[in-house]
């Protein structure tokens, strides 16, 4: 006679764990239709009941480490490289007028950049080919002709961590209209996933927040790998630096992280006065090689700047280029100004980058990730 007890998880793959004909308890997980179902099954024993105890002892222990792993056991590791996008579409609707569409807001040139560089780097794969090792990459577009016009997001679909958005629509006509509708969605949504692939990368190996006075100073925190190493750190003013080790940029790149803050003022020209803040703060704390040189805001390009939200609290997110002034020095900037009314300051995070000659976009992508990991203590 057989005894089974059934445990349901949230997975989603067929697998047997134990199974063996000559004990007296084997354990089996199957997919059901709200996850796996776990099956422990137990025969008795006529002459040995040690074994018997022994056998049911370790069914339930495997039991429980299925339980603690799993997700393991279901979902491989994503792949792609960062602010990588694969759209699956039919190949004619993607050198067609939806092609265009797509490429029009994902292949979007980002602000303040010296080269022209994309938000996001994108591949197309048609939908019958999209199968295998492709449908584990981190960020997934799937745009196709349907019955109904419809937008989702699906996470960890095929892989984890991974972001898969679906549009349908009835024509390839209503599938424009769509891709206009929720473009600024989408664009969100792979960056925030992105953002936060990168924070978990970074907080794995994190400097401890109390080795900075200035931090410590300020009542925040960031999450900073152990990469940067410190230029500056008055109790007022943290500067960080990363040497960039590889790549075309190496031995000369850096990136550079700065925390500070100055007095609120009047709260309603916050955004006319990030220029001249950063500005004053380049000459007084980041010199050039020689007498006279120091950062200033680049005059030739205009920077850009939106709203944005940082720690729960309104900000300013500003994009341009900086350079040493009476040098040739330069490169792309990236300065989050928040309003931290109750303290009566602007808390300012800005990262900036030195890379002569390479594309800077990830670059510049990791400072950002930096900066909107700040937490107030």
């Amino acid at each position: 006679m057989e005894q089974a007890s059934r445990l349901q998880l949230k997975n989603r793959t067929t697998t047997e764990c134990v199974s063996k004909k000559t004990v007296i308890t084997s354990l089996i997980f199957r997919l059901g239709k709200n996850g796996i179902i776990f099956e422990v099954y137990q025969t008795k024993l006529k002459n040995n009941p040690m074994k018997k105890g022994v056998t049911i002892l370790m069914a339930a222990l495997f039991l429980v480490s299925c339980v603690d792993a799993e997700k393991s056991f279901v979902l491989r590791g994503s792949v792609g490289k960062t602010n990588r996008v694969l759209i699956v579409t039919e190949i004619d609707q993607w050198k067609g007028a939806v092609g265009n569409e797509l490429r029009g807001f994902i292949g979007e040139p980002l602000a303040g950049l010296p080269q022209l560089e994309t938000v996001f780097s994108v591949s197309q794969v048609s939908p019958k080919n999209f199968k295998s090792i492709l449908r584990f990459n981190r960020n997934v577009l799937v745009v196709q002709t349907a019955t109904k016009d419809s937008f989702s997001i699906k996470n960890d679909l095929y892989a984890s961590p991974q972001t898969v958005v679906y549009i349908t629509a009835t024509t390839d006509e209503g599938l424009v209209k769509q891709l206009k509708k929720y473009s600024k969605k989408i664009i969100k949504t792979f960056k925030d996933s992105e953002i936060k692939v990168t924070q978990h990368r970074f907080h794995k190996d994190k400097i401890t927040d109390r080795k900075h006075k200035t931090l410590q100073n300020l009542g925040v925190s960031l999450t900073v790998p152990k990469i940067f190493k410190t230029v500056d750190d008055t109790g007022e003013f943290l500067w960080l630096r990363q040497h960039l080790l590889s790549g075309i940029a190496r031995g000369d790149g850096t990136n550079n992280i700065l925390v500070y803050s100055v007095p609120l003022g009047d709260e309603k020209n916050v955004s006319e006065r990030v220029l001249s803040i950063r500005d004053t703060i380049g000459k007084r704390y980041i010199p050039g090689s020689k007498e006279g040189m120091y950062m200033i805001t680049e005059a030739a390009y205009t920077p850009v700047t939106i709203d944005a939200t940082i720690a729960d609290k309104k900000a300013f997110e500003t994009r341009g280029k900086w350079e040493v002034k009476n040098d040739f020095m330069a490169g792309p900037f990236l300065n989050y100004t928040i309003i931290d009314k109750e303290n009566n300051r602007l808390l300012i995070v800005e990262g900036f980058t030195y890379a002569p000659s390479v594309n800077k976009r990830e670059f510049i992508f990791e400072l950002e990730a930096i900066a909107k990991s700040l937490k107030f203590n």
